[in-house]
């Protein structure tokens, strides 16, 4: 099941509520970016170990760090294919699942 949040704050929401498998960010929402909202998800001890894929447009010197920095665990730079995606969904899916 895929479920979507237009808002930092409503992905926080929909987190807290849904306790999701993965979550792909977009670092670039209205009201709180994707780093603030990754930032507040893993302050949330039932989120901390849930897998945060950054996808994103941003691709400048530095994205990368800043979405590792903000304890994203991955960062995908759109445009991207199906393939590069399911790989990176599935990978750190099988990982929560063998913690």
């Amino acid at each position: 099941e895929v479920l979507a949040a237009r808002c930092g704050s409503a992905a926080i929401a929909l987190a807290q509520g849904q306790r999701p498998d993965l979550i792909l960010m977009d670092v670039q929402m209205p009201e709180m970016d994707g780093l603030e909202t990754t930032r507040r998800l893993r302050a949330e001890p039932a989120l901390r170990r849930t897998p945060i894929i950054a996808l994103t447009a941003l691709a400048m010197p530095g994205d990368r760090e800043h979405c590792l920095d903000a304890s994203m665990d991955d960062y995908l730079s759109k445009p991207i294919g199906l393939k590069e995606l399911y790989d990176a969904i599935r990978h750190w899916i099988s990982r929560t699942r063998t913690v």
